[in-house]
């Protein structure tokens, strides 16, 4: 049985793929196979937009804060499933949902990806993780050297479709970068926020 959605407090998960452009040094999938008490979340195949949707309406979704896509992979890898997902919950439930994004839809699509969010998704989180490209090569990994341009420049087009964009920085890099993170995310006018570390 896949684990196509799991809870975390009053927050639900939406577990689309196990595909990601990164391997950052640290990912929780490192460690194990599942996050915060969830079974495996690795899939045996990506679910379709209609078997989501086939589990969500499982759940009463009235007693949950938020939904979020955020599972064992990046959810911008399937960007037109998570604007059809997100509008379906968004047109049927008066629920915020969020996206957990390491921002690099553009790059994994060759195309501008934030307009699909449009609609579909209240909160864009975006893993910023470090304060320069080189910082963030070396702690995120990426197939691309001008991933953090990229994902920069995601963030910002973001702020013209989705409501509220964040940037997240892992409490596992030195203070002094996160002095400058803040610095850079208030140059975009980005709200950032400093995340424990799990692992």
């Amino acid at each position: 049985m896949m684990t196509v959605l799991y809870t975390v407090g009053n927050k639900l998960y939406i577990n689309l793929t196990n595909k990601c452009p990164c391997s950052c040094t640290f990912c929780i999938r490192q460690n194990g196979d599942g996050a915060y008490g969830s079974d495996s979340l690795w899939l045996d195949r990506e679910p379709t937009v209609d078997e989501v949707i086939d589990e969500l309406e499982k759940y009463d979704l009235t007693q949950f804060r938020e939904i979020v896509f955020c599972g064992y992979g990046e959810p911008m890898e399937r960007a037109e499933d998570v604007g059809y997902i997100g509008r379906y919950i968004k047109d049927n439930f008066k629920i915020p949902v969020r996206l957990n994004t390491n921002g690099l839809g553009d790059k994994i699509w060759g195309e501008p990806t934030a307009k699909v969010l449009e609609g579909a998704v209240d909160i864009v989180s975006v893993s910023l993780n470090q304060c320069s490209a080189e910082k963030y090569n070396a702690v995120t990994r990426p197939k691309w050297d001008d991933a953090f341009e990229a994902m920069i420049s995601f963030a910002a087009d973001c702020k013209k479709y989705v409501p509220k964009v964040i940037f997240t920085v892992v409490d596992v890099i030195p203070m002094e970068d996160i002095s400058r993170c803040k610095a850079l995310a208030m140059s975009l006018g980005i709200e950032l926020r400093i995340r424990k570390y799990d692992g």
